[in-house]
């Protein structure tokens, strides 16, 4: 089966380098794996029976259910059976976790983050709506109510997070994090032991960015 690998546009906005750093692995550890940058919005210009390894959940979700011909594989589910990945201690740091949206369906994938977060020795304080009963970070209102109110929605979500760092899988759900208050620590920066950065983060210029990536790409 021909293996690709999507960073897609959030990561590639935020931190390019990490994509290529997943990229390499996956390379040295499945062998001839592709980068492929066409947003996940476009149709995709794979031949049948591609699979797609993706970091963002909005990529699972559509490479799931729009197109016919390929399948898609998250990067968490992909490492999590991984022999050779080194990775880092964090020594039993306590962390919170939120579920992104697109996945919430997705016990795989909730399943495989929270192994990587065992790996990583981090241990996990689920908040109350969690899984598959969780609920948005607020990004997902934006373009439907006024920025204020989506803003409202982030502190509200961030609240309800039982410690002060707060593991994501989704680049816009560290943004909303960091609005309301918390540290957010992004699932691909743990993974490669480095600090998640707010960046651009008001909603928007940072949903000003992500569309301009999609045109392009």
């Amino acid at each position: 089966m021909k293996k690709v690998f999507a960073p897609g546009c959030a990561l590639m906005i935020y931190k390019p380098e990490l994509g290529k750093k997943v990229l390499n692995f996956l390379n040295s550890d499945l062998g001839n794996i592709d980068e492929y940058l066409i947003c996940c919005r476009h149709e995709p210009k794979l031949n049948k029976g591609t699979q797609i390894i993706n970091t963002c959940a909005g990529c699972d979700r559509r490479y799931r259910e729009l197109y016919e011909g390929i399948t898609t594989i998250s990067l968490w589910e992909v490492l999590a059976n991984s022999k050779t990945f080194p990775f880092v201690d964090y020594k039993g740091k306590e962390m919170a976790i939120l579920d992104a949206c697109p996945t919430r369906d997705q016990e795989r994938v909730h399943n495989s983050v929270r192994l990587l977060l065992k790996r990583m020795n981090i241990v996990v304080v689920e908040p109350e709506k969690t899984r598959t009963k969780g609920t948005c970070c607020g990004d997902s209102f934006y373009g439907v109510i006024p920025v204020k109110q989506v803003k409202e929605q982030m502190k509200k979500r961030a609240g309800e997070m039982p410690a002060e760092d707060v593991v994501v899988y989704c680049v816009s759900c560290s943004k909303s994090m960091y609005i309301g208050g918390k540290k957010p620590r992004y699932l691909v920066d743990l993974l490669f032991g480095e600090d998640t950065i707010p960046g651009i983060f008001e909603p928007d210029e940072w949903h000003g960015q992500i569309n301009d990536f999609i045109k392009e790409h």
